[in-house]
């Protein structure tokens, strides 16, 4: 009896390991899935304005929380699920000559 309690309790602690590892990959995951959203849109407000930042944090399965314009940089938050993610991209004029 001894030894299946000490049997039934390694298999308990060893599938609350587990739970806790999957919980732990799932946020890694939504906080790189939310830093590729913020980057696309960053991206695309640079060269479309808001409405392209919008869409393409949409088309990345996050919500574009915010965008913002200063000169030449855009700066946009994103959310997506309990991750945000903040990234900025700077349009620059390339001439030749």
């Amino acid at each position: 009896m001894v030894g299946l309690l000490g049997w039934l309790m390694g298999l308990s602690l060893t599938a609350a390991l587990l739970i806790g590892i999957v919980a732990v990959g799932d946020a890694a995951i939504d906080d790189a899935r939310a830093a590729t959203a913020a980057d696309a849109a960053a991206l695309a407000g640079a060269a479309g304005g808001s409405e392209a930042a919008q869409v393409a944090a949409e088309r990345n399965g996050a919500t574009l929380v915010r965008v913002s314009f200063r000169g030449s940089v855009t700066s946009v938050e994103v959310r997506l699920g309990d991750a945000r993610a903040v990234a900025h991209a700077e349009r620059l004029i390339v001439r030749d000559g």
